[in-house]
């Protein structure tokens, strides 16, 4: 496994970049517009472009052949852009430029994201793709935690310091990456999958489970997504906490998810990726509707550590699920349906919630994401789908872990 720890660090990368934006991107726009909806569709208009960018990419890369394998090219366009317009994003000097500075870090990430995780199921065999995206995930939590954690503090000196570092790693991420991950070398059906040339269309991709399974990953996103994006504003409105401890506080949902992270990986593996969903979703909806009621830091902090325990059953478990459901040559594709169901979330939710925010109040947020995973719990249990057992699996469930 020690290029899926390797490949880690484009997620570290990605990771760090997005839970910084998230945080503090919000406090640039509140300079300039009053409306929590407006903040949040600002948030993400960015996403209106990775709609349609991420799943034509990922699609787009199952066909593409060169030198420098299927996935590699588009981190090497994208890695370095991402960075540049990252690191230039707190220098804005008014509302247009900061929306320009926004919308092209996000265009650029979206040309290396999807193939960026089509890597691991690409070098990594069916039956530990769960415990390889839990070590992916591992590292990519662990750029949550610096991004809420040390990013607070960096925040705090100076609030360009955290984009520049951001930045920084992007750009030592693609250096490892290129060093160490070649595709032909790494991906067992490279070859094969060259040869054949084939095109596979998202129309063939389309059954029952599947969407099903795009249905539950859009409402948990829904709720993920719309209380990742304005949890700092409701925390430093609702609750009256500072910038900086409603940024740390998601330090704990973070270090939660990575400290659960492989474990759940291996839980997928052993008792099936589907039970682990269920019961990351079940659990997920019981601390959200919870939150509205807590008024203690410390009680919040702690609901907040729950919570990143399920989510790590979600998280980890989903994309070798809708992985799993398909051959081996749609990887890409399914990759980029995954990102467009997330997408159409990212969009959809911090607007809206927002919306409501604005009419009914902060506590809202909470209770709009529990009912949110509720829609995604009904979609799972409709899901009849059967994992497929490896022989060698039950005797090594432990090398067997989304």
């Amino acid at each position: 496994m020690k290029k899926t720890w390797l490949l880690g660090f484009g997620f570290f990368s990605i990771s760090i970049t997005w839970a910084l934006y998230n945080a503090f991107v919000p406090y640039f726009l509140e300079d300039y517009i009053s409306s929590v909806a407006l903040i949040g569709f600002f948030m993400t208009i960015d996403n209106y472009f990775a709609l349609f960018l991420q799943p034509w990419i990922g699609s787009r890369s199952d066909r593409t052949h060169t030198r420098y394998g299927r996935r590699m090219p588009y981190l090497l366009i994208g890695m370095p852009l991402g960075a540049l317009f990252t690191a230039i994003i707190p220098f804005h000097n008014g509302m247009a430029t900061l929306i320009l500075f926004m919308v092209l870090m996000n265009l650029a990430m979206s040309l290396y994201r999807s193939p960026t995780v089509s890597l691991m199921p690409d070098i990594t065999e069916e039956k530990r793709r769960t415990r390889a995206n839990g070590i992916i995930n591992f590292m990519g939590g662990i750029g949550s935690i610096l991004a809420f954690g040390v990013g607070s503090v960096l925040y705090s000196a100076h609030q360009s310091l955290p984009f520049i570092a951001a930045a920084g790693i992007t750009l030592v991420s693609l250096f490892i990456l290129r060093t160490f991950i070649q595709e032909k070398r790494d991906a067992p059906g490279y070859q094969a999958q060259t040869a054949a040339k084939s095109k596979v269309s998202f129309k063939s991709q389309i059954n029952r489970t599947t969407v099903l399974l795009l249905a539950a990953i859009f409402f948990w996103f829904v709720a993920y997504q719309g209380v990742e994006t304005l949890f700092t504003l409701y925390g430093k409105n609702e609750m009256r906490l500072t910038e900086s401890q409603a940024s740390f506080s998601l330090t704990f949902f973070s270090l939660a998810f990575v400290v659960f992270a492989i474990p759940s990986g291996w839980l997928g593996g052993k008792f099936g990726k589907k039970r682990m969903i269920l019961i990351g979703v079940s659990g997920l909806l019981i601390v959200f509707a919870l939150v509205p009621w807590v008024e203690s830091l410390l009680l919040l902090r702690i609901l907040l550590t729950v919570g990143g325990l399920f989510w790590a059953c979600i998280n980890i478990n989903s994309y070798p699920f809708i992985v799993s459901t398909g051959s081996e040559d749609s990887i890409g594709t399914r990759t980029g349906m995954y990102y467009l169901v997330s997408s159409l979330a990212a969009i959809s939710s911090p607007p809206l919630l927002g919306k409501l925010i604005d009419g009914m109040g902060y506590s809202i947020l909470f209770y709009c994401a529990a009912g949110s995973m509720l829609l995604a719990l009904i979609c799972v249990l409709m899901i009849r789908h059967q994992e497929t057992e490896s022989p060698a699996n039950s005797q090594t469930a432990s090398a067997s872990l989304s």
